[in-house]
């Protein structure tokens, strides 16, 4: 049975479709290489994705010693959050809704060593 080093950040302030696009980038890839990626993309969600790849891998690396080199991102999801909602003044007295979205990101690793560690063991 392999590991799983979880991670995540709620209430992030950015809407949850727009960080579904990083998120696409980066997911079931090694995660040296999903922070490569995130460095280069220019999008506001960048580096709250970044930021908790790094807590994932810290988790891991804490808890059992894995290598960073060694670690994938095997599930990468955004749900969405709270909507804050605030309002507007407009013409003759009205107003108008503003919706402040909020996602939750969350990113769940493997290690792939450990996955052959076992395949060999097993044989």
């Amino acid at each position: 049975m392999t590991r799983e080093y979880k991670a995540s950040h709620k209430f992030a302030r950015v809407t949850a479709r727009k960080a579904r696009y990083v998120m696409d980038l980066v997911r079931n890839k090694p995660v040296e290489g999903a922070l490569e990626t995130l460095r280069f993309t220019h999008r506001r969600a960048s580096p709250l994705i970044a930021k908790v790849i790094k807590s994932a891998m810290h988790n891991a690396i804490q808890e059992s010693g894995s290598e960073p080199e060694n670690l994938v991102i095997e599930r990468a999801y955004v749900d969405e959050g709270p909507t804050m909602k605030r309002w507007r003044p407009r013409a003759r007295g009205s107003a108008f809704p503003i919706l402040k979205r909020t996602s939750h990101l969350n990113i769940v690793l493997t290690d792939r060593g450990e996955v052959a560690s076992t395949a060999k063991k097993g044989s």
